[in-house]
């Protein structure tokens, strides 16, 4: 051990050890998808009318898109009704007779065969109602279908269809995209494995699960917070990895779906954590780490100590240091063991 040093004391800089909360993180790749998509397509067939929507602007709930031609659905409409109106007129006709056979059988004014088959007459004319209601409900389905709604709000996107064009009933192409982008949905992939530590590591998945996002090639940071959904996880079988699912909020349309994005998740939180600045860590050859510790006066010591892993500028020390340690982050080439700094 060397001795103290008999000249004036060295300046140094120090760091005090204190507890802290390190929070684990972890990078993974993702990309970005719409948070509502729907696919417009017509259920009747028809010629486009009209198109009545700017493409790539934004539509409300329940917007007319397109107008596709009724004359066919109206006429069976109206054809509809027109069954509707007779099948109830052969009810009023069969129920007064039957009212009348009904006093007549019991004084033998007519047979019972007449009056079964005068109760049959109205039950089926009541069952030709029925089916007429329905018939005309479906033509009025089929006439209003001719009328194309957006189903949710959001931007639209191109038409793949102009005025004149022939559409049939749910057909493979649709007529135009509306995504919802107010939020936007961020899928990233881990192992499964990695995913049981991630939900061990946080104490309150519901509070301690935001996620900060990173897009382009330069890691541009974005400015809001996402929120990791645990109940959306799905595992791919051929690989074993988990796709999670996190919500961003999205209210300013920056985010497009499709983007190659890094989004960096919170894995676990240690609440008194011991971290020194990297730059008072010295490695000796054999691998081991020490750094310098100035006791109460003011005489510098080494120390062994074990390091996990770097955080930012930081190492996480487990073992080899306590709180209120006052360790050498600069002038470490001038002092040496039990040498008297200031």
């Amino acid at each position: 051990m060397r001795q103290p040093q008999s000249g004036p004391p060295v300046e140094v800089a120090v760091y005090t050890v204190k507890p802290q909360e390190v929070v684990f993180t972890k990078d993974l790749a993702g990309r970005t998808s719409a948070y509502q998509l729907a696919e417009i397509r017509p259920q009747v067939t028809g010629i486009i009318l009209k198109r009545m929507f700017t493409q790539g602007s934004i539509v409300k709930k329940g917007q007319q898109l397109y107008q596709i031609d009724p004359a066919t659905y109206k006429a069976a409409y109206e054809s509809a009704a027109a069954s509707l109106v007779r099948a109830q007129a052969d009810v009023k006709a069969v129920e007064p007779k039957l009212a009348r056979y009904s006093r007549l059988v019991e004084m033998g004014g007519v047979s019972r065969q007449v009056y079964d088959d005068t109760v049959a007459a109205l039950a089926q004319a009541k069952a030709d109602v029925a089916v007429a209601k329905a018939n005309l409900a479906a033509a009025k389905i089929n006439l209003d279908y001719t009328k194309v709604f957006s189903p949710i709000s959001g931007r639209i996107g191109k038409s793949s269809v102009t005025k004149g064009a022939l559409v049939t009933a749910n057909q493979i192409t649709a007529l135009a995209v509306v995504q919802n982008l107010d939020q936007i949905y961020v899928d990233v992939n881990q192992s499964s494995e990695e995913l049981l530590v991630l939900k061990k590591g946080l104490t309150n998945p519901e509070e301690h699960s935001m996620v900060r996002l990173f897009i382009g090639k330069d890691g541009t940071p974005y400015d809001l917070e996402g929120k990791l959904l645990f109940s959306d996880a799905t595992v791919d079988q051929s690989t074993g990895m988990v796709q999670l699912r996190v919500l961003f909020p999205n209210p300013d349309n920056d985010l497009l779906p499709g983007l190659f994005v890094r989004a960096r998740v919170e894995q676990s939180r240690r609440e008194k954590a011991i971290v020194v600045p990297q730059q008072s860590v010295v490695r000796n050859a054999d691998g081991s780490v020490f750094v310098w510790v100035v006791d109460k006066e003011n005489i510098v010591k080494h120390r062994n100590i074990t390091v996990l892993q770097a955080i930012k500028d930081q190492w996480l020390v487990s073992s080899g240091l306590a709180p209120g340690d006052r360790v050498v982050v600069a002038g470490l080439q001038k002092i040496s063991n039990q040498a008297k700094v200031t």
